[in-house]
């Protein structure tokens, strides 16, 4: 029995899974633990490394306590992570500053500086927009990539830009604590729109670095998903529990990984995830872009394969939203200030099982209400960063359970908007794998299913598939799984949820009138919440 050591980098936490590799990929046990999203009044979102670190230690030492499998047993870890951060550090190793988070939207005046001036298309300069098409297949547009997140750090801080040795995203520097290596693997090299993905090139992009003034030398040696990139040092396997000389694999973004742990690897299938934030992704073998609703195929964890990816900001996290907001007495659960655990109601897995559980027979449409899941601007298929969510078309008659039920269909109308805008490129798949914690609720899952027409697959575990992903990963560079496109057959559909066309046709209405919201109150967001809004 070959065993490896998965982490799930999360925007709120760590989740570290042990696994077995053998003719399945089987889950041993698991820990997870919590860290901090720092959001700050100027649109910025950072994280603290350490706690990263931090976490990461405590779950290793926490699965390996019971003494069941040892940690010399590990025959490799690896990553499945959040992208699109930015980590600088120095020679050292150590950050700079705090990591600025794929949610930091702080670079307005670095994208207007860098992309956003002269004659546009979709918001971009003409000739760095074809530039970057030819090189890369995509276009830094958005004012959450890192490109402008490091061009803010040198316009801002330019004795933290002075100390800059290499530039990292999550797992990158994970990977640098346990091993000393600096390096980024393919996916997120592309995640900088620094990475040219033309045949025969697949290397950092001189052009694009004096194109957009970036140091080539802060960019850090490229590798494979599958690769090992080195091994555990004395002092990572210290802290952490393990035993020094562990090799380390490469392993991926969560964007890659993700789907490859709910078994969607063969073209044209196509998964949707619902944690935090949310997306729509189809493999492909070649690369494509729809500038005008901010959808590109990146690189995946594949070899010569691309994930057609469309992502909102927050889908999951409009139900937390919703858990820490909503005062819920309506359906019994804060009659009294205890932990839900304790109440009559604790028959419920969970919190959110309940909350789902309780909407599930309002009807189509929520009573009219209708919620934009928009809690901290969009991408796809609009960038804004100013678009925010609310509760449309109110009335006295409206209660809570209309307004969590209203929650529930806005994400969900907002992941039938992506998957229609990928169909106008290539074919979405049916069924649709669904996966992340939004997956773990039946309601949910059926909601899905009626809102979108398609049948709905979830896999056993869904909110751990990022984590299966990495161990296929390392299964592959172990040499134990032939390639990634043999790991479907070791992921079985758990649940299947089939459409009720009376329910899908009595959503249309409420759909329609969905997407014209953004449309409706574009000034609106900009005038409250745009540069220079000030909602006092």
């Amino acid at each position: 029995m070959t065993y490896v050591l998965a982490y799930d980098i999360g925007t709120t936490g760590v989740k570290t899974c042990l696994f077995s590799l053998d003719e399945a990929i089987h889950l041993v046990a698991s820990a997870q633990q919590g860290y901090s999203l720092y959001i700050l009044p100027n649109g910025g979102a950072e994280q603290d490394a350490d706690e990263w670190w931090d976490a990461m230690c405590a779950t290793t030492r926490q699965l390996f306590a019971s003494g069941g499998v040892k940690p010399e047993q590990v025959a490799g870890i690896s990553f499945c992570s959040q992208m699109q951060g930015l980590v600088l550090v120095d020679r050292e190793g150590v950050p700079v500053r705090r990591p600025m988070s794929y949610m930091d939207q702080r670079s307005h005046e670095e994208l207007r500086r860098g992309i956003a001036h002269g004659v546009q298309i979709a918001g971009a300069n003409v000739r760095k927009l074809l530039t970057s098409l030819r090189l890369t297949g995509a276009v830094s547009s958005s004012v959450k990539d890192p490109l402008w997140k490091y061009k803010w750090v040198e316009a801002h801080e330019p004795e933290n830009f002075a100390r800059v040795w290499k530039w990292l995203d999550v797992k990158e520097y994970l990977i640098l604590r346990c091993t000393g290596e600096a390096v980024m693997t393919r996916d997120s090299a592309f995640a900088t729109f620094l990475y040219d993905t033309r045949k025969g090139k697949c290397c950092w992009s001189d052009t694009l670095c004096r194109m957009f003034g970036v140091k080539a030398d802060h960019l850090p040696r490229l590798a494979e998903a599958a690769e090992q990139v080195g091994t555990l040092t004395e002092k990572a396997a210290s802290e952490l529990g393990l035993a020094p000389g562990t090799p380390v694999f490469g392993g991926g973004g969560d964007a890659a990984l993700i789907g490859v742990g709910a078994g969607a690897t063969a073209l044209g299938s196509t998964h949707i995830y619902c944690g935090t934030s949310g997306w729509v992704s189809t493999v492909t073998n070649r690369q494509q872009v729809d500038v005008t609703a901010m959808i590109a195929a990146i690189v995946g964890a594949q070899p010569g394969r691309y994930n057609y990816f469309a992502e909102m900001e927050t889908a999951g996290k409009c139900l937390e939203w919703v858990k820490d907001h909503l005062a819920l007495d309506e359906i019994g659960i804060y009659l009294k200030k205890q932990d839900v655990a304790q109440s009559q109601e604790a028959v419920y897995t969970s919190l959110y099982d309940y909350m789902t559980e309780t909407v599930k027979d309002v009807p189509p449409g929520s009573g009219g209400v209708i919620f934009t899941p928009w809690l901290h601007g969009n991408r796809c298929p609009f960038e804004d960063p100013s678009a925010a969510g609310m509760f449309f078309n109110i009335r006295l008659e409206t209660g809570k359970t209309e307004l969590i039920s209203a929650v529930l269909e806005g994400t969900c109308f907002h992941l039938k908007w992506m998957l229609e805008c990928q169909d106008r490129k290539l074919r979405t798949s049916d069924p649709l794998r669904f996966v992340g914690g939004g997956a773990l609720s039946p309601v949910t899952c059926q909601r899905l299913a009626d809102i979108t027409g398609r049948t709905v697959e979830v896999v056993e575990s869904p909110q751990n598939v990022g984590s299966v992903g990495a161990a296929a990963v390392m299964g592959v560079g172990l040499g134990l799984i032939p390639d990634l496109d043999a790991v479907g057959s070791f992921i079985p559909v758990a649940a299947r949820y089939t459409p009720n066309s009376a329910r899908t046709a009595a959503y249309a209405p409420y759909y329609a009138v969905f997407k014209q919201l953004y449309r409706s109150n574009r000034s609106n967001f900009r005038a409250l919440n745009g540069p220079g809004g000030n909602p006092s």
